[in-house]
């Protein structure tokens, strides 16, 4: 049964965090299409909102919102053990400045900077110069946050990051070049860490990533009329389409694992629990319950240069370059990799579970995987269990070599 009706169109940006946060705690909306750039709203709609703006919710009791911050937190607040408005007030009140933030700060420049190069608005050099120059630093200040966190608030993605990922969307597919990822990498990680997360990327489409930024192309001047061409026969004009049809590019390779039988347990089912849940008052439990040997196997990760490390953040840095290498592979893994220690006395081990028997054509896509040692653990010995458990849970030390490295930072690939 739908819990109410979502006046917007599939890919608005503002409707993107909320229809991924539906998805999350399992809501049914039922989508009004309303389009106010075209004059498409319906009448009733006018009559709740005579703004006519986008997003509107109207809930089967006929509750009306407006304004999609609002709208996204009554959806996400319906699941009273979500995790994605945060554990404490703090972290409430961070997720909402997160969202505030982008909403304000990005959006309303973003779309001033890419709009006249599509046409959609007129174009004025010196306005979309400066409207990207806002985008640029307020996304500064979101690259400097992510230097050193993972998700926007907290270790887990949280209605923060749904949100604003939907407000930022447009800007990959259209000015977001290679370039522009260059200088915002932790942006970029992070973009591509929530979009690649079932709940998103089941509910809203993501461009791929674009090589050149879109530029403005003046409008053409009216070409004077042609002289009407002889028509071509058919079959001569047949033979001309296929002397000139370029031969079909070559089919991409398929990953290794995806050619293994399908398992009994969806990985995804298990990224949806981790994330959602406590991990070792439900979670955990959960996972050894369905956890199946024959499909998968466990395995633990040592980074093999521990001399070289220094500063905690800039170790934490390290396994989350590691870990965005490995997109490739994000169907077949999950696990944590952690920071243990203290600046200039640190080691990094995590622990993952791989789809098949094999660690190499999992982790192989990573061109540093062999800076790490994987170590397949065996699920039936108890002492293998714990370890997992507690790479999972960051909140126990490690011991190496007799020595207690406390837990520092912590990264997950899902």
């Amino acid at each position: 049964m739908s819990f109410g009706k979502l006046y917007t169109f599939v890919g608005n940006a503002r409707t993107c965090g909320i229809l991924a946060a539906a998805k999350a705690n399992n809501i049914q909306l039922e989508i009004v299409e309303t389009r106010p750039a075209k004059n498409e709203i319906p009448k009733e709609y006018l009559e709740l909102n005579p703004l006519g703006k986008i997003p509107g919710f109207v809930g089967k009791d006929g509750f009306f919102l407006s304004e999609s911050i609002a709208i996204a937190i009554h959806i996400t607040s319906q699941n009273e053990k979500t995790t994605l408005l945060g554990r404490t007030k703090q972290d409430y009140a961070s997720i909402v400045r997160w969202m505030s933030f982008a909403n304000s700060e990005i959006l309303p420049p973003l779309g001033a900077w890419f709009g006249p190069l599509l046409g959609t608005a007129p174009y004025n050099k010196k306005q979309v110069d400066e409207a990207q120059a806002k985008v640029n630093k307020a996304i500064g200040v979101m690259e400097k946050h992510l230097l050193i966190h993972t998700y926007l608030v907290g270790e887990r993605i949280t209605l923060a990051d749904l949100y604003a990922v939907g407000l930022v969307l447009r800007g990959f597919e259209n000015v977001f070049d290679k370039k522009w990822r260059s200088e915002f990498p932790n942006v970029t990680r992070w973009y591509e860490t929530v979009t690649h997360q079932e709940v998103y990327s089941s509910v809203n489409p993501t461009p791929d990533f674009i090589a050149e930024a879109i530029k403005y192309t003046p409008p053409k001047k009216q070409a004077p009329a042609k002289k009407e061409q002889p028509k071509v026969a058919p079959k001569e004009a047949k033979k001309a389409a296929e002397e000139e049809e370029e031969a079909p590019p070559a089919p991409k390779p398929k990953h290794p694992l995806a050619l293994l039988d399908k398992a009994d347990l969806d990985l995804d089912d298990w990224k949806r629990k981790y994330s959602n849940s406590e991990t070792r008052e439900e979670a955990l439990p959960w996972f050894w319950e369905n956890f199946d040997a024959k499909d998968y196997s466990l395995w633990r990760m040592d980074y093999k240069y521990p001399e070289e490390l220094t500063l905690t953040f800039m170790t934490s840095n390290l396994i989350t370059g590691f870990f965005t290498r490995l997109e490739a592979s994000r169907k077949y893994i999950f696990g944590c990799g952690s920071v243990f220690g203290s600046n200039n006395d640190s080691i990094v081990s995590g622990a993952f579970i791989v789809r098949g028997q094999d660690a190499v054509p999992a982790f192989d896509v990573a061109p540093d995987y062999e800076s790490y040692t994987f170590t397949k653990l065996d699920p039936s010995k108890e002492e293998d269990k714990v370890f997992v458990e507690d790479q999972w849970s960051w909140d126990k030390p490690l011991v190496v070599g007799g020595k207690e490295y406390p837990h520092a930072d912590g990264k997950v690939f899902k």
